[in-house]
């Protein structure tokens, strides 16, 4: 009895890792480089801030921005080497706040009832993953864009530009788009 519930603990925590992967995967594609010149040692810490000020080109699509982040932690995570780690935040200012709504925020925003946002469920994966998703609190302010009609995961601050000074005091490095 023992070993059958060890054997079912054990899947279920080695699948758990393997429906992880494939919701990272879905986003964007990754390719390996062989002989590269430039050669990066993944056994170390990556931190970096993503700063995003725009949004997706169109309604309905994906903020490319949004999915680099996704792919900035597939191209890194090395789980078999032991210093490895691997960290992101997204800091969000200018017309991409549109692309922090949840489902009825976006579909008020875009005046068509219904609608989803695109990247909710992109927003959900990167925080399952430890990405922390930073408003400008004066984006929202002068967008007139209430909390509450936020992707819950989303934390709001001072501003940008102050989350920049606390994310780099902590060792983070911005990619800026």
């Amino acid at each position: 009895m023992k070993t059958k519930l060890l054997v079912i603990f054990f899947s279920a925590f080695i699948s758990g890792f393997s429906q992880e992967k494939t919701e990272l995967a879905n986003y964007g594609p990754v390719y390996a480089i062989e002989n590269a010149d430039f050669k990066t040692d993944l056994n170390q810490e990556f931190k970096a801030v993503f700063d995003v000020s725009k949004s997706a080109k169109k309604q309905g699509e994906l903020n490319i921005n949004f999915v680099t982040v996704a792919r900035f932690l597939r191209l890194h995570k090395a789980s078999a080497l032991e210093n490895n780690s691997v960290k992101a935040a997204l800091v969000v200012h200018g017309s991409a706040i549109f692309d922090l709504l949840n489902h009825k925020g976006y579909a008020d925003y875009h005046g068509q009832e219904n609608l989803k946002n695109p990247n909710y469920a992109l927003l959900s994966v990167l925080s399952d993953h430890d990405v922390d998703i930073i408003l400008c609190g004066q984006t929202s302010s002068y967008r007139s864009v209430d909390k509450i009609k936020l992707h819950p995961k989303v934390k709001v601050a001072l501003s940008a530009m102050s989350a920049h000074i606390d994310l780099n005091k902590q060792g983070y490095t911005l990619i800026n788009f």
